[in-house]
């Protein structure tokens, strides 16, 4: 599990849903959690909070990225990668941390990704957990 410590940005919430952004170094991260700042105690402006994703939902892209509706983007340089059969794990330094990413062996080899690589971790806003206390 990827955990980065962030700070709450800002909360918008409507009904019983709330979208979140975190500052994390000079990254503003977004999720969604099902709660609000009236049911939840930690969803403050300020709070600092641990950001949580997993290896599996880190998607991978080469520099220059598209065009896409993925919001939480993190420029990175690809230090190592360990090659399986079937998935590979790829660890990836940034300015706010290390984040390791599970991808396919063959996405691996169809990026022709390989160390010192710059490239950026993509995380989709409805994967990305929070953790307070």
């Amino acid at each position: 599990m990827n955990s980065i410590i962030g700070n709450i940005k800002s909360i918008k919430s409507h009904e019983n849903l709330s979208i979140v952004k975190i500052d994390v170094g000079k990254y503003s991260l977004t999720t969604v959690v099902i709660e609000t700042a009236d049911t939840a105690d930690y969803l403050k402006t300020g709070n600092e909070i641990r950001v949580l994703f997993k290896e599996t939902e880190v998607l991978i892209c080469l520099k220059p990225c598209p065009d896409i509706s993925l919001q939480n983007r993190i420029d990175c340089e690809i230090r190592e990668i360990i090659k399986g059969k079937l998935l590979s794990q790829v660890s990836m330094q940034s300015s706010i941390g290390n984040i390791k990413s599970i991808i396919t062996t063959n996405a691996v080899e169809q990026l022709k990704l390989k160390e010192n690589d710059q490239v950026i971790a993509m995380i989709k806003t409805n994967e990305i957990m929070l953790q307070h206390g």
